[in-house]
């Protein structure tokens, strides 16, 4: 199995670049935050206690990611791979799905994390809330999301450099550009 973890700061392009590379390989999407938004949209109990963490720009808590990603795992049977985007955003969050891969005998293949300056970020993100209506996209938590990306998710990225399946790549440009560089990555790790 081909299993793709796409990661960056909140604004890097992710979401775009998933819809890419499920096209061209064929792959199953885990979004923790489309996972979120239906929990949250649906009126669940779990989408009501995620809303009150997203809208303070803070993350949801390891667990409940964690068992929401296990569920989603177990009912894709018959996948070429998986493109996990959103998650993991810790370390815990990465050696747990470490150890839920190797009960289904495979593991992430490569993690392609897309870089871009933060006053880019903030520029994307304050444009998408003008068209998205997305509660989360407003200067004051974009800043927050940002710092929390900064402190708790970046060493995620030390964690993919250890096993040696880290690639990092220049998220400015067009969107051609950037999904030819995570292409050459992905292909490299086939």
């Amino acid at each position: 199995m081909l299993n793709v973890v796409i990661f960056g700061p909140p604004g890097s392009g992710k979401g775009t670049q998933s819809e890419n590379i499920i096209k061209k390989y064929n792959l199953a999407h885990i979004s923790t935050g489309d996972l979120l938004r239906a929990e949250i949209s649906g009126h669940t109990q779990l989408g009501t206690i995620a809303k009150s963490f997203i809208d303070k720009g803070e993350l949801v808590p390891d667990e409940t990611i964690i068992g929401m990603i296990d569920n989603k795992i177990e009912s894709l049977a018959n996948t070429n791979g998986v493109i996990f985007d959103g998650f993991p955003r810790t370390e815990a969050q990465a050696a747990a799905l470490d150890q839920l891969l190797a009960e289904y005998k495979t593991g992430v293949s490569v993690m392609v994390n897309l870089e871009v300056p933060k006053e880019e970020l903030i520029e994307r993100l304050l444009k998408r809330g003008e068209t998205s209506g997305r509660s989360d996209d407003n200067l004051e938590t974009i800043e927050k999301r940002i710092s929390v990306y900064e402190t708790q998710t970046k060493p995620v990225i030390d964690f993919y450099k250890k096993k040696k399946v880290y690639q990092s790549i220049q998220g400015v440009g067009s969107v051609e550009e950037i999904f030819e560089s995570i292409s050459a990555a992905i292909d490299s790790a086939k």
